[in-house]
């Protein structure tokens, strides 16, 4: 692990450092830690605890509706605004083009506020956009008020495995998994009712899109208790003045079990200047699969009802099977993490899930509406890439502070990845007159996915390679 390499005033032997570095880790093991500005505390109160993991699944259950009940009522919202295919294609870009734009902000405002007020924040802004977005009456105007909720989603997408990797260290792959199974859930969710509802709501689409800030205003709840929390995310800069010796701190600090003590080993790593994670295979690896399971994930929510709509499939039923391949991940997503935690190398689970992309693709080119059923679970599956993806961000590093860096760049430079993808298929759709080539170029896509996916799943860490 990287650390401060200017040499000490008198530099002691190995075996004197070697018996220092031991005394201080049993040192650590019986006596208190000093409380450092960064830390947590070493045994959280379990209300807080409890409250935090309520506040992560409600905020991950408001992570995609956003996008995917629009993607039930695009049609009418076309017809509404008038838009054309390419600009449909454009609207269908907005997600990714805000995640990368404003996830970038993310740690800075961390550091700034609190993670736990941020995505306080970000729960409000979602709510707001998805109050305004629908009775705007312009193009112009639904697409600023989307991208006010979608940059709530944005700063909470990057957030959420720094609060876990935060608050519950010993059981990253299983909190990962719960709030990816609500993220699947609230995907699925606004994808099977947003057009029964809308019915319901007198047929009005904008009321049908409406109606999920009630659930963004409902997350807002959890996190108000932590808006007064400023201690700063795993790797933001503590008011501790780090000294030298960062790898041996963090020696002690494992040796030990000390949160308080990895909390100092996150301050001072995030402060070393040799972690540059542009230099890292993995980190690139890990933004390449992200942004190509981003660009299907997007192509899928935005389009795929429109695909099956215009094969002969009913409206009602072609929100449904969007629902059931967002569905797929409410399991999976809880699962995926679980198995790949327990490998050193998750290359296997990326070829398994890029095969089913690939069968699933071919299946709706060559028959959409008689095997609909059968390709929506297949691309459930493929789908499920996303939460693999988040499972291997906390594991390709070693400290908060190096989660901290990786999320945001594997998130931000996936999604400005991602950005073409949909918009191209909105332009093929439109100049071809037929889903046969976005189709051909969504299963063509998950071939590089599935080499960058190997690429990052394999056994190492951003600081072996920086």
């Amino acid at each position: 692990m990287p650390h401060d390499e200017t040499p000490a005033p008198t530099q002691a032997p190995p075996q004197t450092q070697t018996l220092n570095r031991s005394s201080a880790g049993s040192s650590a093991a019986r006596l208190p830690a000093p409380r450092l500005p960064g830390a947590v505390d070493a045994a959280p109160a379990p209300w807080l605890l409890r409250l935090i993991a309520v506040g992560l699944v409600l905020a991950a259950l408001n992570l995609r509706p956003a996008i995917t009940s629009l993607g039930a009522l695009l049609e009418e919202v076309r017809e509404g605004l008038r838009m054309s295919g390419s600009v449909a294609g454009v609207l269908t870009s907005v997600p990714p083009l805000c995640f990368a734009l404003f996830g970038v902000m993310a740690p800075r405002l961390a550091r700034r506020f609190g993670a736990g007020t941020v995505v306080c924040a970000g729960m409000a802004a979602i709510a707001a956009g998805l109050v305004i977005r629908p009775y705007v009456g312009s193009t112009a105007g639904f697409l600023a008020a989307s991208a006010l909720a979608l940059m709530g989603i944005a700063v909470s997408n990057i957030l959420m495995p720094v609060i876990v990797k935060r608050w519950f260290p010993d059981r990253v792959g299983t909190m990962t998994g719960l709030y990816s199974m609500a993220l699947a859930l609230g995907t699925a969710l606004a994808a099977a009712v947003t057009v029964p509802l809308t019915g319901a709501l007198g047929g009005n689409w904008q009321s049908g899109l409406a109606v999920w800030a009630v659930l963004a205003a409902l997350a807002v709840l959890p996190w108000i208790v932590l808006v007064r929390d400023r201690t700063p995310a795993p790797g933001q800069p503590a008011a501790v003045r780090p000294g030298r010796g960062s790898g041996a701190a963090s020696a002690s600090g494992a040796a030990s079990g000390s949160a308080s003590a990895s909390g100092a080993a996150d301050a001072r790593s995030s402060e070393a200047p040799a972690l540059r994670i542009t230099r890292s295979r993995t980190a690139w690896g890990l933004a390449c699969f992200f942004g190509l399971q981003a660009t299907a994930a997007y192509i899928t929510m935005g389009w795929m009802p429109q695909i099956f709509r215009d094969a002969g499939v009913p409206a009602g039923t072609a929100g449904v099977l969007l629902a059931v391949t967002m569905a797929m991940g409410v399991p999976l997503a809880f699962v995926i993490p679980r198995v790949a935690g327990r490998l050193r190398q998750q290359g296997p689970i990326v070829v398994v899930l890029g095969l089913c992309g690939l069968i699933g693709y071919t299946g709706l080119y060559l028959a959409p509406a008689a095997g609909a059923w059968a390709w929506a679970l297949l691309l459930g599956v493929a789908n499920c890439a996303f939460p693999l993806a988040l499972t291997m961000i906390g594991m390709r590093s070693r400290t908060g502070a190096g989660v901290v860096r990786l999320s945001a760049f594997a998130q931000s430079t996936g999604y400005l990845l991602s950005i073409p993808g949909p918009l191209l298929v909105g332009v093929l759709y439109q100049h071809s007159g037929g889903w046969g080539l976005p189709i051909a170029l969504m299963a063509g896509l998950m071939i590089p996915q599935m080499v960058a996916g190997v690429l990052a799943g394999r056994d190492r860490t951003i600081e072996d390679e920086c």
